[in-house]
């Protein structure tokens, strides 16, 4: 299964957004001290229990699993990925720069929070990218052995947050699993692979100028060399 691919730019364009809508669903979790999964809800838990700000220690958490996305899936991939990482960790220590939440409920910021994270992350998936950590290792085993990335995902959140019941208060653990299970349920439905399928027997109307690159990426999980 293969889909069109995208020009330098449009991987640019991309992950800026991507980032940017991941940064704000982790500061509507912040406002609320809620927790998600993932690398990204590791270095929140990090935050409760280390003097470490949450981009300093998701910056760190990431390093080990560069090793897998280079070697397994590709290297344009593993490029990618470390940008969004980079970019995600410098503008959620920034982010209180330019944005001040005086007041939001809740159950409204872990719903829209993670309706901003999933969406982020499938901007980032379609444009061979991830938020690094346990989000390739779900890329590399949907990749691999055909297991869908958002249900791992939910499964990892699910441990990640039963985990954290030792940790902290029962309504910020329900909380924080509305907004765990509005993420991944939003990834496992809207990433499907052969939804981008290419039709190879429909041949284009030649273009004469501005020529457009039909060359066919490999479909992101199946790595791009």
């Amino acid at each position: 299964m293969q889909f069109p691919s995208h020009r330098f730019y449009e991987d640019v364009l991309a992950l800026i957004c991507a980032c940017c809508l991941v940064s704000m669903g982790i500061v509507l979790f912040n406002t609320q001290e809620l927790l998600t999964g993932g690398t990204a809800g590791i270095a929140l838990i990090g935050t409760h229990l280390t003097p470490l700000s949450f981009g300093t220690i998701f910056f760190i958490v990431n390093l080990p699993f560069y090793f897998l996305a280079w070697t397994q899936l590709s290297k344009r991939f593993t490029i990618n990925t470390f940008i969004s990482v980079t970019l995600v960790s410098l503008m959620t220590e920034t982010m209180d720069k330019v944005l001040t939440i005086s007041y939001i409920h809740p159950m409204f910021a872990a719903g829209l929070g993670g309706i901003l994270i999933g969406v982020g992350i499938l901007i980032m998936f379609r444009h061979k990218s991830s938020l690094g950590g346990l989000g390739i290792l779900a890329l590399y085993l949907q990749s691999k052995h055909n297991i869908r990335a958002g249900n791992f995902g939910l499964l990892v959140d699910g441990l990640i947050l039963a985990a954290s019941m030792f940790i902290f208060t029962f309504e910020l653990i329900l909380l924080s699993i509305i907004g765990a299970i509005t993420l991944n349920i939003l990834i496992a439905v809207n990433h499907r692979p052969e939804r981008y399928t290419v039709n190879r027997a429909f041949k284009p109307l030649p273009v004469t100028s501005d020529k457009v690159d039909a060359a066919l990426d490999d479909e992101l999980l199946n790595t791009v060399k």
